[in-house]
Parts: structure tokens; C-alpha cells; sequence
């Protein structure tokens, strides 16, 4: 009875992992192609929220690879990927106070139009892989902080159709500098969140015995 019950365990959580890697792939996916898209038109508009963005989807897509890679290991392998998902985390967020500083100095005006149109395009994007990552949001904490990254990027993304609009009716860089830096405090809030959590599970006899 027991040996039964063990392996139907053990085949339940074979079946979730496999369900899990699928929807790992998918969101992967999104977040490189996306990475590329808003990454050129960023480049192209001058617009620091768009550039931030881009770099929000290319470390997506390595946490996700993380992600990936410690979905068939042991709870030290998810929570060392949670914890090592926080420290990109970050990364990115000092990376994007750099580059809105950077755009503050040289004080550009984006282009209003491209900014709303590729911000909308990476919201429905990021509303696709927060809708496939919703049922595991809970099932462990390397799903649970992959989940944190596609909720964070929604709100950039309206935060960036937010910031066209504002620069198209005032014609100013600002709202566009404004979104950058609340973008990458988003970031370090939810890195300090991920990286404490991960820390707390390395820290647990279950994970350490």
C-alpha cells in the first residue's frame, strides 16, 4: 500500500514538472523574440522605457533557462535557480538606473507613437505568459519567482504605453525617464523578495538534509 501510494506520488510530481518545462519553453520563447523586437525599436524611438523593457524580457528569458534547468533537480538545485533568479533580478534593476541616467544627460525626447505601439505588442506578449504561468504560480519557489518576473513585466509595460502618452502631449523626455527608474525599483523590490525566500529555503533542514 505504501509502495503505491509512493509511486502515484512520484508520477503526480513527474506529471507536474513535465507540465511545468512546457510552460517554461513557451514563455522562454516569448521573452527572447520580444527581447529582440523591443531591444531595436528602443534603439530606434530614444526611448529609455523601451530599452529598459528589452532588457526586463532578455533576463526574463535567463531566468526562465533557470528555471528550466533546476525543474528536474532536487529543492537545493529550485531554490539556488530562486536565488540566483534574484541576483539577475538586480542586475537588471542597476542596469536600467544607469541607462535612464544615461538618457537624462543627453536629454533626449523619444518617439511617442513607436513606444506605445511595441509596449502594447510586449503587454499582450507578457499577458500570455502571465496567463500560462498562473496555475504554478504557487507550486514551488522556482515557479513562484518566475511568476513574480511576468507580473513585474505587466506593469512595465503599462507603465511604458503610460510614459508614450505623456511624451507625445508634452513632448519631454521626463515621463519616459520617470518609468525607467520606477521600473528598476520594481526590480530591486522584487529581487530583495525572491533572493530572501531563496535564502530562506537553503536555510531549511528539509533542503539542507
Amino acid at each position: 500500500m505504501g509502495k503505491s501510494c509512493c509511486e502515484a506520488k512520484s508520477a503526480e510530481l513527474a506529471k507536474l514538472r513535465e507540465k511545468q518545462g512546457t510552460v517554461l519553453k513557451w514563455v522562454l520563447a516569448i521573452n527572447a523574440v520580444m527581447f529582440v523586437v523591443e531591444f531595436g525599436f528602443g534603439l530606434l524611438s530614444r526611448s529609455s522605457a523601451l530599452m529598459t523593457d528589452s532588457l526586463d524580457m532578455f533576463g526574463d528569458a535567463a531566468v526562465y533557462g533557470f528555471s528550466l534547468f533546476a525543474l528536474n533537480r532536487g529543492a537545493i538545485w529550485r531554490a539556488r535557480a530562486g536565488l540566483s533568479k534574484g541576483v539577475i533580478m538586480a542586475i537588471f534593476g542597476i542596469v536600467v538606473l544607469g541607462q535612464t541616467i544615461y538618457r537624462f544627460l543627453i536629454a533626449s525626447v523619444p518617439v511617442a507613437e513607436t513606444m506605445g505601439a511595441i509596449g502594447a505588442l510586449a503587454l499582450a506578449a507578457n499577458a500570455t505568459c502571465l496567463f500560462l504561468l498562473y496555475r504554478h504560480r504557487a507550486d514551488d519557489i522556482n515557479m513562484r519567482s518566475t511568476w513574480l518576473c511576468s507580473r513585474n513585466d505587466i506593469v512595465s509595460n503599462f507603465g511604458v504605453i503610460i510614459a508614450a502618452v505623456l511624451v507625445g502631449l508634452l513632448n519631454s523626455g521626463w515621463p519616459d525617464l520617470v518609468v525607467g527608474v520606477a521600473i528598476a525599483g520594481l526590480f530591486l523590490k522584487s529581487a530583495y523578495e525572491v533572493v530572501g525566500e531563496a535564502k530562506d529555503e537553503l536555510r531549511s533542514p528539509v533542503v539542507t538534509s
